[in-house]
């Protein structure tokens, strides 16, 4: 049975804490959806696991998990040792129509302004169904972290606005970093070349490095 959204932050943050030490299979069979085979044509399906569990309705929306309560929900995947094994999708990365946009305007200052972290099993040996969920964490960016976040956003925000979209790679950003993110090669959108003009390139999205969010699970009350 479906969850209804929860009407307060300690009721997100107990139904979290439930789901701490279940296998994704024993999950699976509570709402009654089947465990892919692998995760590469289901990449959305443990994020999707954990919202059906804790109520989340946003779905595909622009907007964080649980708006009501400003919570973004991330499901985060941890090595044996317990690290990040990939870096944290945050939100698209928009390309056009940015003149003049700001970093308390921005839809990653939004969507990162309280986030509750799902550590799940993410090591690729680990059958799927017998992967476990961690216990949850619920983080606000502390002064540092905001600082960090903002100077990553606007360096990469300023070289799309003056149509250097191209020259940005995997080492721009401290904390934070911009990369493609699209199904296929075809999957175009408009962006603004450096003669101001507009082109067609990927769509990229905003990530939060591993080393990050890996400072963010062990800090204080580690898991």
């Amino acid at each position: 049975m479906l969850k209804t959204p929860p009407k307060t932050e300690l009721e997100l943050l107990q139904r979290a804490e439930q789901l701490a030490g279940y296998s994704f299979a024993e999950l699976a069979e509570e709402v009654g959806i089947a465990v892919p085979q692998d995760l590469r044509r289901d990449k959305g399906w443990v994020g999707q696991l954990i919202e059906m569990h804790l109520g989340a309705q946003a779905g595909s929306r622009p907007e964080q998990d649980f708006a009501h309560l400003g919570i973004e929900l991330k499901t985060i995947p941890l090595s044996y040792s317990g690290k990040p094994l990939e870096s944290t999708f945050v939100c698209v990365a928009a390309l056009t129509g940015i003149h003049g946009l700001t970093w308390q305007q921005s839809h990653v200052k939004q969507k990162l302004s309280k986030v509750l972290w799902v550590p799940v099993e993410g090591e690729r040996e680990l059958p799927i169904a017998e992967r476990h969920v961690g216990f949850a964490k619920l983080w606000t960016p502390s002064e540092e972290e905001q600082t960090l976040l903002q100077q990553d956003w606007e360096e990469l925000m300023e070289m799309i606005a003056t149509g250097r979209i191209h020259e940005i790679n995997a080492r721009h950003g401290e904390v934070m970093q911009i990369r493609p993110k699209a199904a296929n090669s075809r999957a175009l959108t408009d962006a603004y070349g450096a003669n101001g003009k507009k082109i067609k390139t990927l769509p990229r999205g905003f990530y939060l490095r591993s080393r990050f969010t890996h400072s963010i699970l062990t800090q204080q009350d580690n898991l």
